[in-house]
């Protein structure tokens, strides 16, 4: 009785920690979009947590396996769904899925990899959107939900229309996305967390520039219609109405697996991110009529691929320092093929992963690619836990420091002068909105600063000092060497808002430096001698960014180097016509999509060289709101009624504001 009693404790421990695992990782996954664990670890603990639920009887209060979700955060305002959003049950077994259609036909459908929302449309309009939440309580998020690039915002039906979908980043502009991030450790890890974080924002405009696209997969109700219980005929209307939605096929249990591994072969290369497949009896009233468990409903299942797994040998970690001072780990293994490539590289994101991994050189780990796409490692067989986190930094020898945000250790180098940091702001300053020098990519920097060749932003404008070393060096030659320095001798011609950006000067984008250098009338020397209170007191910079401007601004080392690049470079001061000044003063809105104009920065650029300003929102100060769309009740035009500010579509605008000089 006793070795009963202990071993009964011991599930109990053993369950206790597996419910406050799981729910600490899923609040990092779904509330504050950051990953502490693989899809692989999460699945594998969830699963011996249902195991030992069902062994023991017992399911302790808070676990994930009866709670669905995790609570929505508190920026947006929250409001109860109509009707709960229960989680799939879900196999990995494709025997399991033909075996649980009991005869029946059902829907096979991608399982997409977003942000999943409920919309409400009525007499023709989107009146909100919500999303899931915590399956109880969402937030609602329908503001921003009109900027999704191919949601309709007005259909044929007039009843009232509920219907769920999956909000989601395509891999391309996830991609594109990431790229415009200058630091590595602000970048996205994977297109969910960014479209969570884009569809969440409290400002729509962000969420405009992010390309959400919305795939419906649920009709929830439809007033009035009848669809002669069937599941098809749902996406079908939907469809009707405009509604993009999720590829979907009739199957029964003699083509089910056919369909499988029509969808397995695809995935390689669907742009929109899908971690499975969901099957939904096509026959409404039967799917009604099993009801459903605390957790599951009954008429549809999730299918997750059952991951390909490889076992591999651990052959070094490489940590990889970034601008921001974050050293990154990444695992290397004897290369193994996965889903159709040769794969040799993982990220381990950070030191507690690494930790929790008890990895070792030598040791023999296994590997797969999480949704089918990004390599990760599932387990480390041998768990030597021999690995030594660096107490130097790999590329500057100074100490580094382990710091903890959260529930997350990462590793950081304490230098401030590290060559690494140096080669992302090298980065920052060739770049195409910057100093605009091509043939100088990452890569490249860190080459030419490990060999001397640079050390500040001057020095770039010499490198035909070394002409013999450069051309010798791998990947170059006499013409790809000619092309760096003309494009570096082109880049000597500049103008004071590229500098400035280039520069790297905290919170200082493309935008903010060209405020700065228009309230300064282009003269550098004035930005430089300008104080944090005369710097803050301009529209759109504020305490913080005028602080670090002063900041920078104010020291000799920063002084020194920056006399150092004016002695190299020209700067090009644009001619402004007092003539062609004729919106200074003016304030104006821009939202909805444009006919004359290729998009709205191209009709913003041509207000401000006009002496106008653009802002993001409607205030009393609003020259006027320019929307094609003037009857709708969007809530910038709610604004601009509310504040009797004129609302133009884009011709009045013309007429009224540019004229003959457009």
């Amino acid at each position: 009785m006793a070795s009963g009693k202990n071993l009964e404790e011991k599930d109990r421990q053993r369950m206790q920690y597996l419910v406050e695992t799981l729910n600490r990782a899923s609040r990092a996954y779904y509330a504050e979009d950051r990953e502490i664990m693989s899809n692989y670890e999460y699945d594998a603990l969830y699963d011996e947590l249902t195991a030992l639920e069902e062994r023991t009887g017992i399911v302790l209060s808070g676990s994930p396996t009866v709670r669905v979700g995790y609570e929505a955060v508190d920026e947006l305002p929250k409001e109860r769904h109509e009707t709960p959003m229960l989680s799939l049950g879900k196999t990995k077994d494709r025997e399991e899925l033909r075996s649980w259609l009991q005869g029946h036909e059902a829907l096979l459908s991608w399982k997409l990899d977003g942000l999943t929302i409920v919309l409400t449309y009525r007499d023709g309009r989107l009146e909100k959107a919500v999303t899931r939440g915590n399956g109880e309580i969402g937030e609602v998020i329908t503001n921003n939900a009109r900027t999704f690039k191919n949601l309709p915002l007005q259909i044929a039906f007039q009843g009232e229309l509920i219907l769920r979908g999956e909000a989601v980043i395509s891999y391309p502009d996830f991609e594109k996305i990431n790229r415009e991030i200058p630091e590595e450790a602000d970048r996205y890890k994977n297109p969910r967390n960014l479209c969570s974080g884009s569809v969440r924002q409290l400002n729509n405009q962000i969420t405009a520039e992010r390309n959400v696209q919305f795939f419906a997969f649920s009709l929830v109700a439809a007033e009035g219609i009848e669809f002669a219980n069937s599941r098809a005929r749902q996406f079908a209307f939907l469809q009707e109405q405009g509604f993009a939605v999720v590829e979907h096929y009739l199957v029964d249990p003699d083509t089910i697996l056919d369909r499988i591994a029509y969808f397995e072969q695809k995935i390689a290369d669907y742009e929109i991110p899908s971690d499975g497949l969901v099957l939904v009896y096509e026959d409404i009233a039967y799917g009604r009529s099993l009801g459903r468990t605390a957790k599951f409903p009954r008429d549809s299942i999730a299918f997750k691929w059952a991951d390909e797994i490889r076992e591999t040998t651990l052959l070094e970690v490489e940590w990889s320092a970034s601008r921001t001072g974050l050293i990154n780990p990444v695992a290397i293994f004897a290369p193994v093929e996965l889903e159709g490539t040769t794969v040799s590289r993982a990220s381990v994101h950070n030191v507690s992963i690494v930790r929790g991994l008890r990895l070792g050189i030598g040791d023999r780990i296994t590997v797969y690619k999480a949704n089918m796409i990004i390599p990760q490692i599932a387990e480390n067989l041998t768990q030597s836990d021999t690995l030594e986190i660096p107490a130097v930094c790999p590329v500057c020898g100074q100490p580094t420091k382990i710091s903890q945000v959260n529930d997350v250790q990462s590793l950081y180098c304490t230098n401030e002068q590290c060559a690494a940091k140096h080669i992302k702001a090298f980065t920052l300053f060739v770049s195409r909105d910057a100093m605009n020098m091509d043939g100088l990519s990452e890569m490249t920097l860190e080459k030419f600063i490990d060999r001397g060749f640079i050390r500040e932003f001057a020095d770039l404008f010499h490198l035909d000092r070394y002409r013999d070393a450069i051309t010798q060096m791998e990947g170059f030659g006499e013409k790809s060497y000619a092309n760096l320095i003309e494009s570096i001798d082109q880049a000597r011609n500049t103008t004071l808002p590229r500098l400035l950006y280039a520069l790297g000067i905290t919170g200082i984008g493309v935008a903010n430096a060209k405020l700065l250098c228009k309230h300064f009338d282009y003269d550098l020397e004035r930005i430089r001698a300008a104080k944090t209170e005369e710097l803050g007191e301009i529209e759109g910079i504020g305490e913080v960014l005028a602080g670090a401007v002063a900041a920078y601004m104010q020291d000799p080392d920063n002084q020194r180097r920056l006399e150092a690049l004016l002695a190299e470079v020209t700067l090009e001061k644009p001619q402004v016509n007092a003539a062609q000044q004729t919106l200074t003063g003016h304030s104006f809105v821009i939202t909805g999509s444009l006919q004359h104009y290729e998009n709205r920065d191209a009709l913003k650029a041509i207000i401000e060289d006009r002496g106008g300003k653009v802002t993001g929102s409607v205030t009393g100060k609003t020259t006027c709101l320019i929307n094609n769309d003037v009857t709708s009740n969007s809530t910038k035009n709610k604004k601009a009624k509310e504040l009797s500010v004129p609302i133009l579509s884009e011709e009045d605008f013309i007429a009224q504001y540019l004229g003959d000089g457009e």
